[in-house]
């Protein structure tokens, strides 16, 4: 499979996927191990970690941003709207973000996604987001 860094420009400690499992035309299934040594664990929260539901938004973007690496265009893409995303459980140490991210449509450079994370086959987050690729910045 294709390595993330290749398609994607975000790094460590900003980085939230680390594996792509499987893709196809319009979908995409990516790995995230979470480790328990991120450092925003240090905060949120100390005693009870806990990842914040920002960042498991943030790791789907990252997992569309890879499919979308995939398509006959070039640029960034930037998160333009994010819509009925429903937290259902938390994420913790020692877990594996499993992610899932289909495409339902694309007009000139906008992006339509629905995105699903489970932990253990369990749903944490499901939502729905657009990007727009846009130039380098």
């Amino acid at each position: 499979m294709e390595n993330v860094k290749d398609l994607i420009p975000q790094r460590e400690p900003f980085l939230f996927v680390d594996e792509i499992m499987d893709r196809g035309e319009n979908t995409i299934q990516t790995l995230y191990n979470v480790t328990g040594n991120e450092d925003f664990f240090k905060g949120h929260f100390p005693g009870n970690p806990i990842m914040p539901g920002v960042l498991l938004q943030e790791a789907l973007f990252q997992s569309g941003a890879c499919l979308m690496a995939g398509k006959d265009s070039s640029g960034l893409g930037v998160v333009t709207r994010v819509s009925n995303g429903k937290f259902k459980g938390m994420v913790k140490p020692g877990d594996t973000l499993d992610m899932s991210v289909e495409l339902v449509d694309q007009a000139a450079n906008a992006f339509y996604f629905k995105g699903r994370t489970k932990v253990d086959g369990k749903v944490v987050l499901a939502l729905e987001f657009a990007c727009a690729q846009v130039g380098e910045v």
